[in-house]
């Protein structure tokens, strides 16, 4: 394994590159590691000291393993029944990352520690701990110190302060607990717990250890073209598809705050081993994204947002919006917009997938009607739309006595779906949503509220989506990812991504809620999404005080979604689920299904006149105010 291995083995890289829907490249991606590569009389010695104190104090004694350490993981580990601790010296580090895989299994674990007693063997201690600070991972691309420092601090490795340079040591024990983009705190946590190691042994001065300490941590970014929306969800899709493909097993409830930790703490782990790998091993990315597609949603999404003007301390635009396309026919991400684009020399997020908000009665029919349709109830039965004690407020505090089930979806009534949801039960309302992998979706929120849309976290707008595609493909869970497959650089399939489907709701409740959001559209409140040419489905939602604004919908070619709202929820003036979410919403489809045959929606079995050939209700104002949980006083 090691036999052929030259000290230049270290400076090399193989590049992954990233294609869109039509084979065309999207972006490249390689760890900067051969331009920033530095020889270990160019580094400071503080930065050598700190790296072997925080991960192998025996590094010079050691002959590559550590049979101490090793004994003591080995205990633990039994007792976990789990590989929880693996002893790895740096030399041991350093052979997983170069030569072998990221399995996580005893087999590979022997394999490392015979390839680090060979490395041993050819090179000086002071070789392996360079090509060590060279190799590692510092999140976000960034391979070795000096590439890392170039990235967060636009300057050389000998031009950071202590606190700098121990803040960049902190990151690669697990580069994504300790992503200085993502995770901030925890990367600056980490670096204070390093210093005050290396002053209670005498690395540093106290005059030392308090200056970097209190110095405040500024990234600033010169690989402008990373904060692409694109190429961020990409990073992500097709790290957790790598992770999945060698035996990586996604939860979202878990039995107790230790069995979430432990979870966590393996993902993080793993997150970090195959995101980096995505930097240097070679792959091809075939990805579904369309990129006129997706170059118009952002188009769209900045021109309906640009009279929001104000910004934050950091430059960042307040009030943002975030978007995401499914081609149904596939069940894959097409188009997905973060943000709206701005200039800006920093780290942006990619809100449509890392944010997670309220999503108010957008959440109505994948919560609520859906499965209780499942249940045996239909569209054309008859429920209450009175004021009830202790309850919700329905817009406006407009109530219209016995109307049907359509009926109340159509209005948005949110005295219907809390009476829904406290007859089936929170418990099973909320069941479809784990089943459909939201995230975020916790016991917490098996409750009444949950009915319209008062969840502890919320909804990311890829969750809300891939819901409503499932509607459309009449209850058939697809997971939403952007990715079609992956390859080695010579063509051999690694990951595909057909046929990975759920069933979540059955094809006559799925078809019958269809109907009922096709019946809100054209009769109920959200007539202003009417398009000529498209027959659509769709839901509006907005929270308390405007502070959010959704619009979900599809029609049999796509499924979109749209949020708007302020990073820090605030109310923002004009907002709700019928303004900026709708404005981005109707004019993104209506362009992309231009040339489209004009399909409809399937029937169900027993569909009504109801839906098809219902009388016109008198007009109601577009906007709405939801999640209103005042009591009402009878």
């Amino acid at each position: 394994m090691t036999s052929g291995v030259t000290a230049d083995t270290f400076r090399q890289i193989e590049t992954s590159i990233v294609y869109d829907i039509d084979g065309e490249e999207i972006t490249s991606l390689s760890g900067t590691k051969d331009l920033h590569y530095i020889s270990s009389s160019d580094m400071p010695d503080i930065l050598k000291r700190a790296f072997v104190i925080t991960e192998d104090r025996d590094f010079y004694s050691h002959h590559g393993v550590d049979l101490s350490a090793i004994i003591r993981a080995a205990v633990a580990n039994v007792k976990h029944n789990a590989i929880k601790q693996g002893a790895s010296t740096i030399t041991q580090q350093l052979a997983k990352n170069m030569f072998l895989t990221q399995d996580v299994t005893w087999e590979r674990k022997i394999t490392e520690m015979f390839a680090a007693m060979e490395l041993e063997k050819k090179f000086s201690k002071e070789q392996i701990l360079e090509f060590y600070i060279n190799n590692i991972y510092y999140a976000n691309g960034y391979y070795g110190i000096e590439a890392a420092a170039q990235g967060y601090f636009g300057k050389s490795v000998n031009d950071l302060s202590l606190s700098q340079l121990i803040f960049l040591v902190a990151i690669p024990n697990n580069p994504s607990k300790y992503d200085p983009v993502n995770n901030l705190d925890a990367a600056k946590g980490r670096r204070d717990l390093i210093l005050k190691q290396l002053y209670a042994e005498g690395e540093i001065s106290g005059l030392d250890y308090y200056s970097a300490i209190e110095e405040k941590i500024e990234l600033v970014n010169t690989k402008k073209d990373r904060h692409d929306y694109v190429e961020t969800y990409v990073f992500y899709c097709a790290t957790r598809a790598l992770m999945e493909k060698n035996g990586f097993v996604f939860k979202y409830e878990f039995s107790s705050d230790e069995d979430e930790q432990n979870y966590n703490d393996k993902y993080d782990e793993m997150y970090s081993e195959y995101q980096a790998s995505l930097f240097t091993g070679g792959y091809r990315i075939y990805t579904a994204i369309d990129m006129d597609k997706e170059n118009l949603l952002q188009q769209i999404v900045d021109d309906k947002m640009r009279g929001f003007t104000d910004v934050n301390d950091e430059g960042i635009y307040k009030t943002q919006a975030a978007a995401v396309c499914i081609d149904n026919s596939t069940g894959l991400v097409t188009a997905i917009v973060g943000g709206r684009s701005q200039d800006y020399n920093g780290y942006t997020l990619n809100r449509a997938y890392q944010s997670f908000r309220q999503p108010g009665s957008s959440i109505k029919p994948v919560n609520v009607y859906a499965p209780y349709l499942m249940s045996g109830h239909t569209p054309d039965e008859k429920i209450d739309d009175s004021p009830i004690l202790d309850g919700p407020h329905n817009v406006g505090d407009e109530y219209r006595g016995e109307i049907t089930l359509t009926e109340a979806l159509a209005w948005s009534s949110n005295v219907c779906a809390w009476k829904i949801m406290g007859e089936m039960t929170p418990e099973y309302g909320m069941s479809f949503l784990h089943l459909m992998d939201f995230k975020k979706s916790a016991v917490d929120d098996n409750n009444q509220a949950a009915a319209i849309g008062g969840f502890t976290v919320g909804v990311s707008p890829v969750e809300l989506a891939s819901a409503y595609a499932t509607l459309e493909n009449d209850g058939v869970y697809r997971n939403p990812t952007c990715i079609d497959k992956i390859t080695n650089a010579k063509g051999s399939i690694i990951v595909d991504n057909t046929g990975d489907e759920t069933r979540v709701y059955t094809e006559e409740a799925s078809r019958m809620v269809t109907k009922m959001l096709e019946y809100g559209v054209n009769k109920g409140i959200l007539t202003s999404a009417i398009m000529p040419d498209v027959v659509v489905a769709a839901k509006s939602g907005t929270t308390n005080d405007y502070k959010d604004g959704w619009l979900a919908g599809y029609s049999r070619y796509y499924t979109t979604v749209v949020w708007a709202g302020n990073d820090n929820p605030a109310t923002v003036d004009g907002l709700s689920g019928g303004t900026y979410p709708l404005y981005i919403w109707k004019e993104y489809m209506e362009k992309i299904h231009k040339g489209l045959e004009k399909k409809t929606f399937p029937e169900y079995d027993g569909e009504s006149d109801m839906i098809n050939d219902a009388t016109e209700h008198e007009s109601q104002a577009e906007t709405e105010t939801e999640t209103h949980l005042s009591l009402i006083h009878i």
